[in-house]
């Protein structure tokens, strides 16, 4: 299964990039039509964001997002298979590289921290590319285990490396931040037990990861969010790199309360291109549920 998948994906990556996106929106589409559960899911994290002020305006969004999840899907091809060097030249302009520079000079590492929001995989190949030393990606092992290598084998290559969401990957960031280099982590990724807390995520509890701040307090690292924004009609892409907007103070559930809020603002500039089909507010095995309010009599 795995040579039919890397086959597949280096076939779907020589295609041009306006072809590419058409067709993932087209299995975006056809996924939202046949599966009741994404459908459903898509909808509620949509409509409970309160990101749409009216009811006309929500079903115009949930559209463009289905579309810009199968984009997502599909472009996955180019970041795994196609070169750095061309990887590159599909971004047209980088915001924010002068914050990479300022954390270059005085010799700090850098978390890089972004959502699942446009085409983060694309980003951050382009961050990699230009970093000049190593990248460290961590991720989740995926339920299929045969997609691993595949995965891993796109991400590791130039001067991208990966760690999996294991106490030997939080191990193997530490070290690669305390030696000046860097890493890349999706904060929005639902963590194990006894690795985050409940924290709000528009307006809901979110179980959130507690890692971003925990490797925010290490001696001479910062941490920059960004977003690889996918431009319309397969012009490519726009990569936005910035500091954060407020500080984490070394409480854990007010500093997820913090990242959350970061990621909210993210998400809120490009609202159709995040993967609101991704089971946010699901309670991990062994985790407590979040206590619910007291309701006023």
């Amino acid at each position: 299964m795995a040579t039919l998948v890397r086959w597949l994906l280096t076939l779907l990556a020589r295609l041009p990039l306006p072809v590419l996106q058409s067709l993932g929106a087209l299995l975006g589409h056809l996924t939202y039509r046949a599966s009741r559960g994404y459908r459903a899911r898509l909808n509620d994290n949509l409509k409970a964001s309160k990101i749409c002020q009216t009811y006309q305006v929500l079903p115009g969004l949930v559209k463009q997002a289905a579309g810009e999840t199968g984009k997502g899907a599909v472009e996955l091809a180019i970041a795994w298979c196609r070169s750095p060097e061309a990887i590159a030249r599909l971004v047209k302009r980088c915001e924010g590289w002068e914050h990479v520079e300022a954390s270059l000079a005085r010799g700090h590492g850098i978390v890089f921290v972004t959502p699942h929001l446009g085409s983060y995989d694309i980003a951050g190949r382009y961050i990699s590319h230009r970093l000049p030393f190593g990248l460290t990606a961590m991720y989740r092992p995926p339920k299929l285990a045969w997609l691993e290598p595949v995965m891993n084998a796109g991400r590791a290559r130039g001067n991208g490396k990966t760690a999996p969401a294991t106490g030997a990957g939080v191990r193997t960031l530490m070290k690669a931040l305390k030696s000046g280099e860097a890493t890349i982590i999706l904060p929005d990724q639902v963590p194990g037990n006894g690795e985050g807390v409940w924290a709000p995520f528009f307006g809901r509890p979110a179980y959130t990861m507690t890692l971003v701040p925990r490797l925010a307090q290490v001696d001479k690292v910062d941490v920059l969010m960004f977003v690889g924004e996918r431009l319309p009609r397969g012009q490519g892409f726009a990569v936005h790199i910035r500091p954060m907007a407020a500080s984490f103070s070394g409480d854990r559930e007010a500093d997820a309360a913090v990242l959350n809020r970061e990621v909210e603002r993210l998400i809120r500039e490009f609202p159709a291109q995040y993967l609101w089909s991704y089971n946010r507010y699901k309670c991990p095995a062994g985790v407590d549920a979040p206590a619910q309010p007291e309701v006023s009599r």
